[in-house]
């Protein structure tokens, strides 16, 4: 969670219980989220954040301008 604010950006949004809503520029998108069973390989345990995307009245364009952004903050670690 400490990397949502940043992953946001300059557009406003609004945390609730394993949502929030997000609007860019006269568009919206709702994000869902829960916590999965950890990725194990061999001693390695590696958490799992499963993430729903629902964007409404954004194009092609803006959808990937937001994602570009948003994907560096969930790629952290070498994700």
């Amino acid at each position: 969670m400490r990397w949502l604010p940043q992953a946001m950006g300059d557009h406003h949004w609004k945390l609730q219980s394993g949502t929030a809503g997000v609007r860019i520029g006269d568009g919206a998108l709702g994000l869902k989220w829960q916590v999965a069973a950890p990725r194990v390989i061999g001693l390695v345990r590696m958490p799992v954040l499963r993430v729903k995307f629902r964007f409404a009245g954004l194009d092609e364009t803006q959808r990937y301008a937001f994602m570009q952004r948003f994907d560096l903050y969930m790629q952290r670690g070498g994700g």
